[in-house]
């Protein structure tokens, strides 16, 4: 099977998200590389370490009858020539349900292959409970 091209991680991270909202178990590995050195970590569990584990994580997740949407919002990137850091917050609600579950503090990070940008790190962490993501205010400096 032929992955898909993401041109920009920009294009890797929408899709990584498109996946994880329909469930689709084949897109969500089309977005990670081919490597045994990725990694995940899913809210209030163990570090996943290589391809075959991270994959099972996700089918295990995917299985659930529960569709979640997400909302990402204020994305901070950070990318030189072959990574880039994506630190989100993911407003996330049930599908159905009109209020927002929680909120996720994520970070993403892609690397530049020979076969477009791929993730290799996903790392969720519960954000506090604040109702919304904090605001980053400027600070001046004295």
């Amino acid at each position: 099977m032929k992955k898909t091209l993401f041109a920009t991680p920009h294009d890797a991270e929408a899709a990584f998200y498109e996946a994880f909202m329909k469930s689709d178990l084949e897109a969500m590995m089309a977005v990670w590389a081919d490597d045994d050195e990725i990694y995940c970590v899913h809210p209030h569990r163990a570090r996943i370490t290589g391809v075959a584990k991270v994959r099972e994580s996700w089918r295990q997740i995917f299985a659930g009858e529960q569709r979640l949407r997400f909302q990402v919002r204020q994305q901070h990137v950070i990318q030189a020539m072959m990574v880039s850091v994506h630190s989100v917050y993911e407003q996330i609600t049930a599908a159905g349900e009109s209020r927002a579950r929680g909120c996720m503090a994520v970070t993403n990070v892609y690397t530049r292959t020979e076969n477009g940008w791929r993730m290799i790190v996903h790392h969720a962490s519960p954000a506090p409970e604040t109702g919304e993501p904090p605001v980053q205010r400027d600070k001046t400096l004295h």
